[in-house]
C-alpha cells in the first residue's frame, strides 16, 4: 500500500526534521562531553553533564525514535521499500544500532548527572564515563554523516536525474 502523497509529504519532512535534529543534537552533546572532560571549571564541567542528562531524555531519544519510526513508516508505505535498495536498509540497520547504542549509554550519562547533582566536581574516578561519553557522541556524529552519505546515493533520485538530463538534451536536439 502506497501513501497518499500529502501524507507522504508529511512523514518525510518529519523524518528529515527528526534526523536532522538528532545530528544537531548529539553535535551539541558532544560540545558538552568535551567541556566536561577537560574543562578545569567545576560549575562548567557540573553544568554539562547536569544539562547532557536532560538533552539526552529529553531531546536526543525522542528524536531518535521519531526519526526510526518515520523512516520505517517511509520505507514501507512508499515505491522505496523496506529491503528493495541497499541504502534504505544501510541507513535502518545503522539508525537501529545508534538507537540501541544510544539506550545503552543512558546509564553512565545518569551517573555523571547524578554525580555532578550531588558534587561541585565530578570525580576522578568517572573519566571512564567521561571518555565513554566524548566517544558515543562522536560515534552518533558520525552516524548522522553516514546517513546523509548514503541518502546521496539514492538510485531512485540518480535515475530521475538522469531521466531530467535525458529530456533537456532531447529539447535541444530538436530545437
Amino acid at each position: 500500500m502506497i501513501m497518499p502523497p500529502g501524507l507522504r509529504k508529511v512523514t518525510l519532512t518529519t523524518h528529515i526534521t527528526s534526523s536532522i535534529g538528532w545530528f544537531g543534537a548529539t553535535a551539541c552533546f558532544l560540545a558538552l562531553a568535551l567541556a566536561g572532560m577537560t574543562s578545569p571549571d567545576r560549575e562548567l564541567v557540573r553544568a554539562a553533564y547536569l544539562v547532557m542528562s536532560v538533552t539526552t531524555w529529553f531531546v536526543i531519544i525522542p528524536l531518535a525514535l521519531v526519526g526510526l519510526l518515520t523512516g520505517v513508516v517511509s520505507s514501507l508505505f512508499t515505491r522505496w521499500g523496506l529491503f528493495r535498495y541497499y541504502w534504505v536498509l544501510l541507513k535502518l540497520v545503522i539508525t537501529v544500532l545508534a538507537t540501541l547504542i544510544l539506550l545503552v549509554h543512558t546509564r553512565p550519562i545518569d551517573l555523571l548527572a547524578t554525580a555532578s547533582a550531588k558534587t561541585a566536581v565530578v570525580g576522578a574516578g568517572l573519566h571512564g564515563a567521561q571518555l565513554e561519553m566524548v566517544i558515543a557522541s562522536g560515534a552518533a556524529c558520525a552516524h548522522g554523516a553516514v546517513g546523509v552519505q548514503a541518502t546521496r546515493h539514492d538510485p531512485l533520485r540518480a535515475a530521475q536525474a538522469g531521466r531530467a538530463a535525458s529530456r533537456c538534451r532531447i529539447r535541444r536536439c530538436s530545437e
